[in-house]
């Protein structure tokens, strides 16, 4: 709960990029340099530059769509204790738009990840039966909404948002909160059919219906952990007094709770799909429990759940803003692992080897790269919390 008797409205604080120095510039740089190394690389393998390349796009995708979700939530709740840190949450979910150019490179490379694309009606009865879903006509409309609904979305969040800093009107707060309400379903039926389409589609006898859940826990946790850098990052350079570890306490029972429900929602696809033993589902865990697969999926299933879990458990680290970056530091990485898991052995059925890390290495520091720099140009743009929220004086003293 809260209580907004003694609150008073700080000064309102802006990122001067200048102090950040060769930042920003190091961020762009490394974006192009990884960039044009992944391009490099088509010229040796077509095949490994558009798994590698799906790999990078695909986590940066989990997780700010996972901050879109945040953002939602919040003016769908009429939440109180996230108003401090909801403008670095528009910050992240604001990128989505840019996702586009970067997906247009996997989109060249449809032939070679998704087989069903270059197949003929009568070539597999399978793909027959799954018309005309798996087609090319539908799937380009599916991007094409995926794209221009939540981007609409997110877009006239931040905007609704950074105008009430200008004239504080308690509208924008109503505005939000219908977008909010219908973003929910629109985030949840996005990153569903998205994870279809472009990761289940990698082998389209594949099935299982709750690989949207599954990539929607990942991607909930991961983004919170992610908010938790920022924010501390922001601490660290003397901004953002207005949060406390109070608020560190909330995000970091988020991260617990969904760290619980990855778990919850990935054992019981793994259980169900074992026990039914049925070769068009249980084909996914076979290739990745064979070879060196099987040790970065026990790695996973370890490091996202058994070590995270009790830790996050002890109320003085959830309250420490300095020990729980490391605990999101860690559940960034296996989110990341998560996703090589899932795309890299389709390619790769009897296993990876280092040059398979190195070649994934290139477009991850390529679009992360391109996307923090943007992210700090994003942050730079508007005040660091919201100046004029109505529910900012009952966030300013939050106990819980």
């Amino acid at each position: 709960m809260s209580d907004s008797a003694h609150a008073h409205t700080p000064e309102a604080e802006k990122l001067d990029l200048s102090k950040l120095g060769n930042l920003p510039n190091n961020f762009l740089y490394a974006g192009i340099g990884g960039l044009a190394l992944t391009l490099i690389g088509v010229f040796f393998s077509r095949e490994q530059f558009a798994y590698t390349y799906l790999f990078a796009f695909s986590f940066f995708f989990t997780v700010i769509m996972g901050a879109i979700f945040w953002n939602c939530l919040h003016h769908a709740t009429d939440s109180e204790w996230s108003v401090v840190i909801r403008r670095q949450i528009e910050n992240v979910a604001s990128l989505f738009p840019y996702l586009f150019i970067f997906f247009l490179p996997a989109l060249a490379c449809a032939a070679i990840l998704w087989k069903w694309w270059g197949l003929k009606p009568g070539d597999d009865v399978l793909l027959d039966e799954k018309q005309p879903y798996l087609s090319h006509w539908f799937f380009l409309l599916r991007v094409a909404v995926y794209f221009g609904l939540v981007s609409l979305i997110t877009l006239s969040l931040r905007r609704l948002s950074v105008k009430q800093d200008d004239d504080g009107s308690g509208t924008h707060t109503l505005a939000m909160r219908k977008y909010g309400i219908g973003g929910i379903p629109a985030v949840a039926l996005t990153i569903t059919f998205a994870g279809f389409d472009w990761l289940m589609g990698l082998d389209y006898h594949w099935f299982s219906t709750m690989w949207g859940v599954y990539l929607f826990a990942g991607a909930a946790g991961s983004s919170m952990s992610l908010i938790v850098l920022i924010v501390t990052a922001l601490k660290d350079r003397g901004y953002l007094k207005v949060v406390n570890d109070e608020h560190y306490h909330i995000m970091g029972k988020f991260m617990l709770a969904f760290t619980i429900f990855w778990a919850y929602i990935g054992f019981s696809q793994y259980m169900l799909i074992w026990y039914a033993n049925i070769p068009e589902e249980n084909i996914y865990y076979i290739i990745r429990n064979q070879g060196n697969w099987n040790l970065l999926s026990t790695l996973l299933v370890v490091g996202r759940f058994f070590l995270p879990f009790p830790i996050l458990l002890t109320q003085w680290i959830k309250k420490s803003p300095q020990y729980l970056k490391y605990v999101a530091i860690w559940i960034l990485g296996m989110q990341l692992l998560d996703i090589f898991v899932v795309v890299l052995p389709v390619l790769k059925k009897t296993g990876f080897g280092i040059l398979d890390v190195l070649y994934a290495l290139c477009p991850l520091v390529g679009i992360g790269g391109i996307l923090a720099w943007l992210l700090l140009k994003r942050i730079s743009s508007a005040y660091l919390y919201p100046t004029k929220d109505p529910r900012l004086a009952a966030s300013l003293n939050l106990h819980n």
